[in-house]
């Protein structure tokens, strides 16, 4: 069954969400300030709107796929956003990864208009949303999670509630945490057996079902190896998320001494001007340093 929905956000992410769902046979409306952005989906079978609104206007769903909380505020309750457009009983469903306290913030506002908000952040990235093996972290009241898996089943394989508004988010700050240190851990072991002779594009396959082994090991060791930094995504977005839980953990007293390294490099990635790039870029860092301790 095909849906009537609006992506709001047609990035790196949302392109792919939106492609997914286009192919999948649902009937979808976009808008995006970066109009080569929406073409794109446009050329797929998307139709164009001029606003958050327009978008929003005569779907059940729309989609927010966008890189900050002060954005998806402007796109949800600016002038022409979504709750301009959106009738009495549309699901808003969040798949941007912004802090749980502003989730539960917009929340409430969307309720005040009528209209229900599910914060549904995503892992999984580019890839699997175009082949609709996204994991999905939901947050918000439980008929309206169910309600909003009815659009995003068709980009998800695994779909779970969290609990209230505010779950999913944190939740995927959790994510985050574990994605962080990961990549670091298999760039770090990518460049030892680099630096020892070890063929590294073996690893993969000789770790395969042992205690190291991890679907990020699987997807990056050999994207590290190869130095093959195509984007899937950002590092730039990993030092937003570890701020966020840099936050979080301050307001529940959690030591995390790790997470609070792995923050430091990425962000000192961006710093040296790698904040665009892939995670895959981190392995720059291992080399920046091989290259002080050569000097």
């Amino acid at each position: 069954m095909s849906e009537k929905i609006a992506l709001i956000g047609a990035g790196a992410m949302g392109g792919a969400i939106g492609t997914r769902l286009l192919e999948t046979g649902n009937t979808l409306n976009v808008f995006d300030l970066d109009q080569e952005k929406v073409a794109a989906l446009v050329a797929k079978g998307a139709v164009a709107a001029a606003s958050a609104a327009e978008a929003s206007q005569g779907v059940d769903f729309v989609i927010t796929s966008l890189n900050a909380s002060r954005i998806v505020e402007l796109a949800a309750f600016g002038a022409d956003g979504i709750a301009d457009g959106a009738s009495e009983g549309t699901v808003i469903i969040d798949m941007s990864s912004i802090e749980p306290d502003a989730t539960r913030k917009f929340a409430a506002m969307a309720a005040e208009r009528g209209l229900a908000w599910v914060d549904s952040p995503l892992s999984g990235g580019a890839p699997k949303a175009l082949i609709g093996e996204l994991t999905l972290m939901a947050g918000g009241a439980a008929a309206d999670v169910e309600r909003a898996h009815l659009a995003l089943r068709h980009v998800a394989s695994n779909y779970t509630h969290m609990g209230p508004s505010g779950a999913g988010q944190t939740t995927k700050l959790i994510n985050q945490v574990l994605c962080g240190i990961g990549f670091l851990a298999v760039a770090e072991a990518t460049q030892l057996a680099l630096d020892a002779g070890v063929k590294a594009e073996k690893i993969p396959q000789a770790l395969k079902g042992g205690r190291a082994d991890s679907a990020l090991l699987q997807e990056y060791l050999p994207r590290f190896a190869t130095k093959d930094y195509r984007r899937t995504g950002r590092i730039d977005n990993m030092v937003k998320d570890l701020n966020a839980v840099n936050d979080l953990a301050r307001q529940t007293g959690t030591s995390m001494p790790m997470t609070a390294i792995c923050a430091e490099i990425h962000r000192m990635l961006t710093a040296a001007g790698l904040g665009g790039e892939d995670e895959a870029a981190v392995m720059e860092f291992f080399k920046g340093a091989k290259e002080e301790i050569a000097g």
